[in-house]
């Protein structure tokens, strides 16, 4: 299956060792969930950054750990492949080392629930409140499950 991911930083804010690890799990969550032919980005960046999008688009004066922007356009390419916008998901470096810490699992952990998290709401999933029993968390936890040795970072 292909798809198209695109990782980068916030302008100005240095680039984690572990960035080019991103994209190919990012691929591996497409797999798991049937997913072919999309476009999306990640975006790590500061939790100044994070909250900036986060007042703006939740009216929350607060930085947070993942915003999804789902965009939903598609397009046919030159070799007519057709191809679906997914949109953009947005990670604050900062907050995957304090829920770590939080929640007592490594970073490594921590970043990749965040990026599913990011990759469900996506594809169209969501959840009211952030109680486990929410049917996009038990999801999001059962396809982290599946990836117990893949290290990121």
């Amino acid at each position: 299956m292909s798809n198209n991911i695109v990782v980068g930083v916030e302008e100005g804010f240095d680039a984690p060792a572990w960035l080019d690890s991103v994209a190919p799990f990012v691929q591996k969550i497409l797999d798991r969930l049937g997913i072919e032919n999309w476009e999306l980005s990640v975006l790590f960046c500061s939790d100044t950054f994070i909250a900036g999008l986060n007042s703006q688009y939740r009216n929350i004066d607060a930085p947070t750990d993942v915003l999804s922007f789902e965009q939903g356009d598609e397009y046919v390419d030159e070799s007519d492949v057709q191809w679906f916008c997914a949109g953009d998901i947005v990670i604050s470096v900062a907050m995957i080392h304090k829920n770590a810490a939080e929640f007592g699992v490594s970073p490594n952990e921590e970043l990749k629930r965040l990026l599913i998290h990011g990759v469900l709401h996506l594809d169209g999933m969501d959840h009211e409140t952030n109680d486990p029993d929410q049917e996009m968390l038990q999801l999001q936890e059962r396809i982290l499950s599946g990836f117990p040795d893949e290290l990121i970072l």
